[in-house]
């Protein structure tokens, strides 16, 4: 099997590879403005990044590697919801969150050498409505300061979701079954 190489700096997305079985794998992280043109829809936005993304990381791997690349956002009525500047950021942001739907996409890009495949996943997340004491409580955890939307389901951020509309994994940041088809393509067969 051709070696496997993560462009990302994700504890999360290095976690999901390897609970989906791929275990033997390179991070190498390359520089990545995330700028985008006017005009995208939001599957379009993070296709772009990852895109961008499988750009500068091929610089780093030779054709043989396979390279994984993938960009995560939160929007909320289209508008992107970044990761918060502050706890007043956090709070505005899960403020806005609160007793609504948000969606949460994914891009993936899969590359080999010239041979590239990007595809987006997207998963709708419903918080439940919560008081402003319990969104204060959530942020003093200190868990939404490095997180899109300022919040993680896969950690406290969960008593937070009432309900999910998708991949749970993409909200992690990773769509792991997506992935595994996109893999499959280059002869990377996960359950064999």
């Amino acid at each position: 099997m051709a070696r496997i190489v993560l462009a990302s700096a994700s504890p999360r997305r290095q976690e999901l590879l390897r609970r989906i079985g791929i275990t033997d794998f390179e991070i190498r992280v390359p520089e990545v403005a995330e700028n985008f043109p006017d005009g995208l829809t939001p599957p379009q936005v993070v296709s772009y990044i990852s895109r961008e993304k499988a750009d500068a990381a091929a610089a780093l791997c030779t054709p043989e590697e396979i390279v994984i690349t993938a960009d995560t956002m939160v929007f909320l009525d289209d508008q992107r919801l970044g990761k918060p500047a502050d706890e007043a950021d956090a709070l505005r942001m899960l403020s806005a969150l609160q007793g609504r739907r948000h969606t949460v996409c994914t891009g993936v890009t899969v590359q080999r050498g010239s041979r590239r495949f990007t595809e987006a996943e997207s998963t709708d997340v419903y918080f439940r409505p919560a008081a402003e004491r319990e969104l204060l409580a959530y942020i003093r955890t200190g868990e939404p300061m490095d997180k899109a939307g300022a919040y993680g389901v896969q950690g406290k951020g969960a008593l937070l979701v009432e309900r999910l509309d998708g991949d749970f994994f993409n909200v992690m940041g990773l769509p792991v079954l997506r992935l595994s088809r996109m893999l499959a393509s280059f002869g990377v067969f996960l359950l064999n």
